[in-house]
């Protein structure tokens, strides 16, 4: 089975999206099908590698928006239409990842050479329209997914819907192709918290380490929890960690300046991008993992930390589905509500042990969306893709 994979560039580093993709296609890799990705060039500094066949794409630069899409850890490609052509003619299945130009090319030469087209729900229409200014006018959103739904959903045979939040979604838009829940799973990561609590868990006047993960955007929503901090009870203690980057950074600093500067925190909160393995350590150390997020497909970021023991407080938000993984309601508070974040936070921090017992439960939790299982399913939708076309031609 050749499966193509068609995005606009998989090697990006600092969004979830190529994250996602590159670990799909590895692990598809890795149980024995046969990949390549029709995708923009690595970009100096700005790649990570991967070590699969690609169609290889010139970058596109988009007049004065060109900065803000590099820091929202994105590129966009050039459409070659000779390159696409070669791409697709190749495949057996064309799997979609994005709702842009490149895809547009590829599902023209997919109905020419008769090939099925799949495609993930990867980003909600406020993903873009936030960067925009634009995040809160329903009518544009609107209009973004009717037009996505016309143009790429209705042309696919079947659309991988990362959450249950993401299928309810376009469910009510009636797209034409059928959709199937499939996590996008991620690798699953020994936990390095201990069993056990260490000496000083206990102790009082320690710092509490408060751990927020994701790209630096007004639809993560990280100001809330900058905001929640003048309501806790234990602002003195909390040393706030924001691991990601993004175009909201300077306005977040600003901000933390403000607050160290009115005696509201003690601890200048950190803002860097980490390694995996930083992000690990970060995780399994922290006291309470916050997800304010507005807009949320799955939230791989949080699925990666709560491997390791941390217990999260999450943003309940209509287009969110990171909060099917809180295990009770005391992990969950009203979006954009920053008193009711600061009684959450000192709910889980005034009860360390049991803070400490439910976190050991999330990684028990977590084991049911191990990558593998999740590539084993989109395996058996491509098949289901293919068969399916096969028996359409004979007809």
């Amino acid at each position: 089975m050749k499966i193509l994979f068609v995005l606009n560039n998989i090697y990006m580093k600092g969004n979830g999206l190529d994250v996602s993709a590159r670990r799909t296609v590895q692990e598809l890799l890795n149980q024995g099908q046969e990949v390549r990705v029709l995708t923009g060039e690595p970009l100096p500094g700005r790649s990570v590698p991967i070590d699969v066949p690609a169609y290889t794409l010139k970058e596109f630069h988009f007049p004065i928006f060109q900065g803000l899409i590099h820091s929202q850890g994105y590129s966009f490609a050039k459409n070659d239409q000779k390159i696409i052509e070669e791409a697709v003619r190749w495949a057996d299945v064309i799997h979609l990842e994005e709702e842009f130009p490149v895809q547009t090319a590829a599902i023209r030469y997919a109905k020419k050479y008769g090939k099925p087209l799949t495609a993930t729900f990867h980003l909600h229409p406020e993903n873009i329209t936030f960067s925009l200014g634009m995040g809160t006018w329903h009518w544009v959103n609107k209009a973004i997914l009717n037009y996505w739904k016309r143009n790429f959903f209705n042309h696919c045979m079947i659309v991988q819907c990362p959450t249950e939040n993401v299928s309810d979604r376009l469910c009510r838009y009636h797209i034409k192709a059928a959709s199937e829940t499939i996590s996008n799973g991620v690798i699953p990561d020994e936990c390095i918290r201990p069993l056990t609590p260490p000496e000083n868990y206990f102790d009082e006047n320690r710092p509490l380490d408060v751990l927020c993960v994701g790209r630096y955007s007004k639809e993560k929503d990280q100001l809330t929890l900058l905001e929640a901090m003048r309501y806790s009870r234990f602002k003195s203690r909390i040393r706030l960690h924001f691991a990601g980057q993004g175009p909201e950074l300077a306005r977040y600093e600003r901000l933390s300046k403000r607050l160290m500067k009115e005696g509201v925190l003690n601890y200048e909160p950190v803002f860097a991008f980490h390694t995996r393995d930083e992000l690990r350590q970060l995780a399994a150390s922290a006291d309470l993992l916050i997800h304010c997020a507005t807009i949320e497909v799955e939230g791989l970021s949080i699925m990666e930390a709560l491997q390791q023991g941390v217990v999260p407080v999450i943003a309940l938000s209509r287009y969110s589905g990171t909060p099917q993984f809180a295990l009770d309601r005391k992990s969950k508070f009203p979006s954009q509500n920053p008193e009711a974040l600061a009684k959450r936070i000192d709910y889980w921090l005034s009860h360390p042990k049991e803070r400490w017992e439910t976190g050991l439960r999330y990684v028990e939790e977590m084991k049911k969306y191990d990558i593998q299982e999740s590539v084993k399913m989109l395996v058996k939708m491509f098949e289901t893709v293919i068969a399916q076309s096969a028996n359409k031609e004979k007809k």
